[in-house]
């Protein structure tokens, strides 16, 4: 990367990276700024400190793992699809491997848990209207949305931790596709629109 080139979604990026590889306390300025083959000054060009860097990563992981995700998939107007879609878009190998986990494991630094909460908040949410629009009950769509969200932090930590034991959480490896097929197929199974199909 040209010196001086190095935009603020560089920093972030890079600032998700280290958390996903050490937690919070991997982001450190010095270290990153080395990374990205530049001065502290270009860190303080874009950013207050590296609190307002955390917040500026923490946000950008929020949009491009939770808005942008769900703005993918809402343009499907059949719900099973779109859960469908949902899933394997969620479950896919992650842009940087191990952030989600990370992020997770962070939640007692305060950025993290603010960040967090909401995306927790918006994910079930989310989930919980595609089950309604599946024919749940509204407290019945709540609880599947729960147990679908449960899976899916299962799933990406057992691919983080232990790969070769569950090499089906891995995307594009041998039983991955049958394994979220399935996965999928549990979460729906017992919705009035699945049954109809």
């Amino acid at each position: 990367m040209a010196k001086g080139r190095v935009t603020s979604e560089d920093w972030t990026m890079a600032a998700l990276a280290a958390l996903a590889r050490g937690g919070v306390a991997a982001v450190a300025v010095d270290v990153l700024a080395k990374e990205l083959a530049v001065t502290r000054g270009s860190f303080y060009w874009h950013f207050k400190n590296r609190d307002a860097l955390l917040v500026a990563a923490l946000e950008t992981w929020e949009r491009l793992a939770t808005g942008e995700v769900i703005e993918e998939v809402s343009a499907e107007p059949d719900p099973l699809k779109r859960a469908r879609a949902l899933f394997a878009r969620a479950l896919e190998d992650e842009e940087i491997a191990g952030l989600e986990p990370a992020i997770v494991a962070q939640v007692d630094h305060p950025a993290v848990a603010e960040v967090l909460d909401r995306v927790t908040r918006t994910r079930l949410d989310y989930l919980t209207g595609v089950f309604t629009e599946l024919g749940l009950p509204d407290g019945d769509a709540r609880r599947r949305a729960v147990t679908a969200y449960a899976a899916y932090l299962g799933w990406i930590e057992l691919r983080r931790a232990a790969p070769q034991a569950a090499p089906e959480t891995v995307a594009d490896s041998e039983g991955a596709r049958e394994a979220l097929d399935h996965l999928v197929e549990l979460l729906v199974t017992g919705t009035p629109r699945n049954r109809a199909v």
